[in-house]
């Protein structure tokens, strides 16, 4: 099964309890003030958000999950991975800072923890999880409407068209993330309004962007590549001094008879 979710704009009422439970499952903040946050709402502490549109719509933004993300093919050290349940995930392990994912993304998705001592990039990761385990994704779970739900991306595909030829005046005459959008993504829409707002420029293009990226990364100079490796191995080398100086303040903090045993043991 190719995983996705199916939000249905004129279904959603605000509660924001998709992202509560969001925050919750992750353990993000449960209050980031607006100052942290982009105008759309969302930050390294809130991976969804609810925009208010004209006419008391709401519409939940989050990580579009691409069938051909261009954070992926953008990521020089695959710390974005597109998995084969669909999911596009994120190992922070690997990844060395270039944030070349945010500025590929075409809807303004993934974002940095600029204020952290090692910061990351956090985006949504559709439950990744618990979709793997058999779950529903938080979000769709604690929608008490069903604005939004969960299944697999053909099946959702149908279900959305077959809603637009039940209703054909109560929609725009299109399913958004079909394939007619860069590529088509994992994340559907049917909205009352128009969602072009969701990319950057306000302006939804029907390629795939990876093919698109791959000609920008061939005309990077070898010299780019070559800090590229620079940075991984810096990021290496920084990541196991933090290591050891933890594992110092650990031993100067624990009790003198702990230390004593260390010592022995050593």
């Amino acid at each position: 099964m190719k995983a996705a979710i199916l939000t249905d704009v004129t279904r959603c009422i605000g509660c924001r309890k998709c992202v509560e439970a969001c925050t919750k499952t992750y353990g993000l903040k449960p209050y980031v003030p607006s100052d942290k946050t982009a105008a759309d709402g969302l930050s390294a502490e809130r991976w969804t958000s609810i925009v208010e549109r004209p006419g008391a719509h709401y519409v939940r933004k989050q990580c579009r999950h691409c069938v051909e993300p261009a954070c992926v093919s953008a990521c020089l050290v695959a710390a974005m991975q597109k998995t084969p349940e669909g999911p596009v995930v994120y190992d922070n392990k690997v990844c060395i800072g270039c944030r070349y994912c945010m500025m590929a993304c075409p809807y303004g998705i993934p974002r940095y923890q600029w204020d952290t001592a090692v910061p990351y990039v956090r985006k949504c990761i559709l439950c990744y999880e618990r979709v793997r385990d058999g779950k529903l994704p938080a979000c769709v779970e604690a929608c008490p409407e069903k604005a939004t739900i969960f299944g697999d991306r053909d099946d959702l595909l149908a279900e959305a068209k077959a809603r637009l030829a039940a209703s054909p005046g109560k929609y725009v005459n299109r399913v958004y993330g079909d394939h007619e959008e860069f590529g088509g993504t994992s994340v559907l829409y049917l909205s009352p309004v128009p969602l072009d707002f969701l990319a950057i420029g306000g302006k939804l293009k029907d390629d795939a962007l990876p093919e698109l990226t791959w000609r920008a990364l061939g005309k990077v100079p070898g010299v780019a590549l070559g800090v590229a490796g620079l940075m991984l191995g810096t990021n290496f080398v920084i990541g196991r001094r933090m290591k050891v100086a933890d594992e110092e303040r650990q031993r100067r903090e624990a009790p003198a008879g702990e230390q004593e045993a260390t010592g022995s043991d050593e």
